[in-house]
């Protein structure tokens, strides 16, 4: 049995929410020009016009956050997540008091810690436009701000948290916009490149030392999760309104084998792609936006099983606890975190802290 029918037999009775026949996904037309947040992130869209009922119980744990993304936990029940327009990395401490861990600059976007210990940045420069709230919070408004500011890979020390800059180019051109980022079992780093322009997206491949960087693919249209299959063989992209799956075929190489053109399913009713994270069993779970926010369960081939959230911005998720089935959720746009109990185990990552 190959990957996908493997993928494609796992069961769903397991998923709360409402249920989704399994049937295989149409692919879905080709996202506009810098598709992704938003329409690529410029101007906010109108909120949903009724109250959405969340899909599983959840406890917010943290609010007035100005634009949260990327959650990590920590093995000592912490939480690192980054504030975007602070250009912040910020801490939720186990019990529930939120304090400034390090300054990154710019906008920090995604997080990852490496086989050294040192925690891993994709900072997009200044990719979006935010708007503030009177509570601190802020949510994604207006154009991108000019000049552009080049994105970075940046590395900070977590005993002393000095930040210092990995990467500013690649094969000799400036990054753009960094916007994701994850290991791989043998230590590489895979990096999604958003862009500002559609065809300007990319996914990066490097190492954790600062010394090799490469491009995987070119030519696409806002990339923005990322991850790695439990068996270190297939890459997870979601872009646009769709999740993708390369097939990895060696250090930085990428293949379509699996899935052709490398297309492995549609997003819910077509929303928009957000992040992702793997789930212990193969499955992906690709945050969702606008239609409304929430979280899909993709596998295999097939059309997800969606759990929606009262946030049009259901950006990112994170799992941990004893289990790996306690779970984080970023809702951007009302700037809360929210807890929940997921229905299955999410993938430890390689490296945990």
């Amino acid at each position: 049995m190959n990957r996908r029918d493997l993928l494609a037999a796992l069961p769903l009775a397991a998923l709360a929410g409402p249920a989704f026949a399994q049937q295989p996904a149409t692919p879905p037309a080709a996202p506009g020009a810098g598709a992704g947040r938003g329409g690529g992130r410029g101007g906010a869209p109108a909120a949903p016009a009724a109250p959405v009922q969340p899909a599983l119980p959840m406890t917010i744990v943290a609010s007035g956050l100005a634009f949260p993304e990327a959650p990590v936990w920590m093995k000592d029940g912490s939480l690192l997540f980054v504030q975007i327009p602070n250009g912040e990395i910020s801490r939720l401490t186990p019990d529930g008091k939120v304090e400034m861990w390090c300054k990154t600059g710019d906008s920090p976007n995604g997080l990852a810690f490496g086989p050294d210990g040192g925690l891993y940045v994709a900072n997009d420069g200044n990719r979006f436009g935010f708007t503030r709230r009177p509570d601190g919070s802020a949510t994604l408004g207006g154009p991108s701000p000019t000049p552009a500011i080049p994105g970075k890979i940046q590395k900070v020390d977590p005993r002393t948290r000095r930040v210092t800059t990995l990467y500013t180019h690649v094969e000799g051109k400036e990054m753009i916009a960094p916007d994701d980022l994850v290991f791989d079992p043998s230590g590489g780093l895979w990096i999604s490149e958003y862009g500002r322009t559609a065809g300007q997206g990319a996914i990066y491949y490097a190492t954790p030392d600062g010394k090799i960087i490469k491009v995987a693919r070119a030519g696409m249209n806002s990339p923005n999760g990322i991850g790695v299959s439990p068996d270190g063989k297939m890459l997870h992209v979601s872009m646009g309104n769709r999740l993708y799956g390369f097939d990895i075929v060696g250090p930085g190489k990428l293949a379509t084998n699996t899935y052709p053109d490398g297309v492995q399913s549609p997003l819910n009713e077509n929303g928009t792609a957000d992040s992702l994270k793997v789930m212990a069993d193969g499955r992906v779970a690709v945050c969702t936006l606008l239609r409304p926010g929430g979280i899909g369960i993709h596998t295999g081939a097939f059309a997800p099983q969606f759990l929606a959230f009262p946030d049009r911005f259901t950006t990112n998720i994170a799992f941990g606890g004893a289990d790996y089935r306690d779970a984080w959720l970023t809702f951007s746009d009302t700037g809360r975190i929210a807890k929940v109990r997921w229905p299955a185990a999410g993938l430890k990552p390689i490296y945990p802290r």
